[in-house]
């Protein structure tokens, strides 16, 4: 893995008026894997190692991937309007990449009904959010956008950089999982640097405190209804009660603890000069390109 790069926490990454280089690396290929996963064989209900805890946390985050890659889909799109065929040519393979996810994640939330969860709560809460967010600024919700972009590629980081989070799970399902996360690495820049583009104009000051501002009404959000949903799942497994949130708090912030792991890059999100990139992480990539072989490289 490669080490955090150095940046002067002083200086934003500059637009491209030239003011400073966007960290973005310029050898950056994103490529789009067309993978289809679950498609002969369904996952067992409790999939990852016979654990329902992890099993039903990785539902619940599943169960918003759908309608959550739409929204990022709609709030980059909505403001590529002057950018730069660079970045045209990322948000292209950006949108490509998402999609697919989107395809892959209905399937698994599709096994999951089939298995017995009832999934349709999640589902219509995310519904009504959705409905909300069509009527805020557009520049909002690709503000959102960019926080839970954070949340999906400092995840996916965690998930490739320990296999402990998979270990013993169904090999489909944690190759799905695994090729999700390697794809959210490769393109954890594209929304951020859209951002930056659609807010060229802007001080540095405003840029920083509607990002940071969203990061902190996303966290609450995130936390609050994962964990909401999470504890719903389980309970139509017949598992309530205190001992059962005491284990899922475990699962989160004890072992394997992906939320735990993931505060240090959290925090980094609030540093002045922040950017994705500042920390090129692009080796785990190469160490699970391995397993795809007939990877399709994005035109």
């Amino acid at each position: 893995m490669n080490a955090p790069a150095k940046f002067s926490l002083d200086v934003e990454p500059a637009d491209a008026s030239g003011k400073a280089q966007v960290p973005t690396p310029h050898d950056l290929v994103i490529t789009v894997r067309d993978q289809r996963f679950g498609r002969t064989a369904k996952p067992a209900r409790w999939w990852l190692g016979g654990d329902p805890i992890g099993s039903a946390w990785h539902n619940a985050l599943s169960a918003t991937f759908p309608r959550g890659e739409a929204m990022f889909i709609d709030a980059v799109k909505a403001h590529r309007d002057g950018a730069s065929p660079k970045l045209e040519a990322e948000i292209r393979a950006f949108v490509k990449q998402e999609i697919n996810h989107t395809r892959e994640h209905i399937v698994f939330n599709k096994a999951a009904a089939e298995a017995g969860y009832d999934m349709d709560k999640i589902d219509r809460r995310l519904e009504e959010m959705m409905a909300m967010i069509k009527e805020r600024p557009p520049i909002v919700n690709l503000a959102a956008t960019i926080a839970l972009e954070h949340y999906t590629a400092i995840m996916a980081h965690e998930f490739l950089a320990n296999p402990k989070h998979f270990r013993n799970a169904e090999p489909e399902t944690a190759a799905m999982w695994r090729w999700h996360a390697m794809e959210e690495i490769e393109h954890k820049g594209v929304a951020f640097d859209t951002y930056r583009h659609a807010t060229r104009d802007w001080s540095r000051w405003r840029r920083w405190k509607l990002k940071s501002l969203m990061m902190l009404v996303i966290t609450q959000n995130f936390v609050r209804n994962r964990w909401n949903d999470t504890l719903d799942l389980l309970a139509q497994d017949g598992l309530s009660g205190w001992k059962i949130k005491a284990k899922l708090a475990w699962y989160l912030f004890g072992t394997p603890g992906v939320l735990r792991k993931i505060v240090p890059a959290w925090f980094a999100y609030f540093m002045p000069g922040f950017h994705p990139w500042n920390h090129d992480d692009r080796a785990l990539i190469g160490k699970a390109e391995s397993d795809f072989p007939d990877a399709v490289m994005a035109g």
